[in-house]
C-alpha cells in the first residue's frame, strides 16, 4: 500500500530527530576508526544510524534503503531512502560543531523528500517535491543575488584532495577572483541547506555520494534554486547523485557554469 504524505513526513521528522539526539549525545566524546586516509567513522555514525533505521524499519518495512555506513537493503521497492546519518564527520571529530543529519528519499529512482537537521543550532531543513521547503517549518527561499561579484559561494574537496590537490585548488582560485568569497564549511549535505535557505549563493563539489545531496537537492530544488552537474545536466538516476554537484539559487547558475566550462 502507499504510505500517505503525512506518514513519510513523520517519518522523516522522527528520524531526524532520533538521529540528532544521538549526535548532541556523543558530541565530544568520540572513537574514531578511519574508512581511509581522510575518510573517518565515529560511533556517533554508527548509532545515529541505527536510530534512524529504527524508525524506517518500523514504519515502512517494505521500503528500501542505502546509507554511508554499509546498511543496504535493495528488494526492488519503489521507495528508496537514502541516509547520511553524520555529515560532517572529520568536524564532529573534531569537536568543531559543522554537522548534521542528512535523509532523502527516493520514488521509483526520482528525489521526492529531503531533510537535514543541524542538532548544533536546531534548525530542520525539510522539502517535497511540488511542496515547497521549509526551514523549522516557516517557508524558505535561495537568495536573489544575481551578480557573482557579489555572491557568497561554498565548496568542498573530495577524499582524494591530497592527490589531487591542484587540480579542486583552481577550481577555487578561479571563483575566489570573481565573487566576493568562498567558503568550506566541511558539510555539503548543510552546504546544500544554506543555498537553499538563501545563506549562501552557491555551491560546488566533485565526487560526493548519493547520501551526501539526496536530501540537500530537494531542498535547494524546492526552495527556487537550482542543481545540475557541471555540464548543467540533471542527474539521471542514483548513480549520478553527487558525482558533479552545482547548486546555486538559479539566476548565478549560468554565471558560474561558464567558469566550469572554461576551466575545463
Amino acid at each position: 500500500m502507499k504510505p500517505t504524505d503525512h506518514a513519510l513526513d513523520s517519518a522523516l521528522s522522527e528520524a531526524l530527530e532520533k538521529a540528532g539526539a544521538v549526535l548532541r549525545r556523543h558530541f565530544g566524546r568520540v572513537e574514531v576508526r578511519y574508512k581511509g586516509k581522510a575518510n573517518i567513522v565515529t560511533l556517533a555514525d554508527l548509532r545515529s544510524q541505527a536510530a534512524i533505521l529504527a524508525v524506517l524499519r518500523r514504519r515502512f518495512p517494505e521500503h528500501d534503503y542505502r546509507s554511508e555506513e554499509s546498511a543496504v537493503k535493495e528488494s526492488g521497492s519503489d521507495y528508496c531512502w537514502i541516509i547520511d546519518p553524520l555529515d560532517g564527520t572529520t568536524n564532529y571529530a573534531h569537536g568543531y560543531p559543522v554537522a548534521c543529519v542528512s535523509i532523502g528519499l527516493l520514488y521509483r529512482g526520482r528525489p521526492l523528500l529531503g531533510g537535514v537537521y543541524d542538532p548544533f543550532r536546531d534548525e530542520c531543513f525539510v522539502a517535497r517535491q511540488g511542496r515547497g521547503a521549509r526551514l523549522n517549518g516557516r517557508p524558505m527561499r535561495v537568495s536573489k543575488v544575481s551578480d557573482l561579484r557579489a555572491s557568497l559561494l561554498v565548496t568542498g574537496f573530495a577524499y582524494d584532495r591530497a592527490r589531487r590537490s591542484r587540480f579542486y585548488v583552481e577550481f577555487y582560485r578561479r571563483f575566489m577572483v570573481v565573487c566576493h568569497d568562498v567558503r568550506r564549511s566541511g558539510s555539503a549535505a548543510l552546504d546544500l541547506a544554506w543555498v537553499a535557505a538563501g545563506r549562501a549563493d552557491g555551491f560546488w563539489e566533485f565526487k560526493l555520494n548519493p547520501w551526501d545531496v539526496a536530501a540537500g537537492a530537494v531542498l535547494v530544488s524546492e526552495a527556487g534554486g537550482m542543481v545540475t552537474d557541471f555540464s548543467g545536466q540533471a542527474w539521471r538516476g542514483i548513480a549520478d547523485l553527487g558525482r558533479e554537484t552545482l547548486a546555486t539559487n538559479g539566476a548565478l547558475h549560468r554565471q558560474m557554469l561558464s567558469l566550469f566550462a572554461e576551466a575545463r
